[in-house]
């Protein structure tokens, strides 16, 4: 599920470590009081502990939330670690996060607009 997920606006990851024991009630606090964010919004908080074979996502649908959590058999994910800030991915680095990859790619090809060709 998480590796197709597409029915988020934004796709936010909270950096840093998270304690992953928290239900959808103290990830909701999280994405409020620590971000300022609206969890009710249609949008994918992921969160990640110290292992970093695990994460947790909370996504809020017409009636509820529904939180998913993910452990890997066998890898880690490349979780950034500075506490305290949220990351808006976009769609490529959603995929390179679930795919055991950095958000930031150093040797990907970056997109230009055509004022930056001339």
């Amino acid at each position: 599920m998480l590796k197709d997920f597409s029915g988020a606006d934004h796709i936010y990851i909270a950096c840093g470590y998270t304690d992953i024991r928290k239900g959808i009630d103290g990830l909701a606090a999280i994405v409020q009081q620590t971000f300022h964010l609206d969890p009710y919004a249609r949008s994918l908080f992921l969160f990640c502990g110290r292992r970093c074979d695990r994460v947790k996502g909370l996504y809020y649908e017409d009636d509820g939330f529904v939180m998913v959590y993910k452990r890997l058999d066998g890898g880690k994910y490349q979780w950034p670690r500075t506490p305290e800030e949220v990351v808006d991915l976009t769609s490529q680095q959603y995929r390179w996060l679930m795919e055991g990859l950095c958000i930031e790619q150093a040797k990907a090809i970056r997109k230009s607009s055509p004022k930056d060709l001339f």
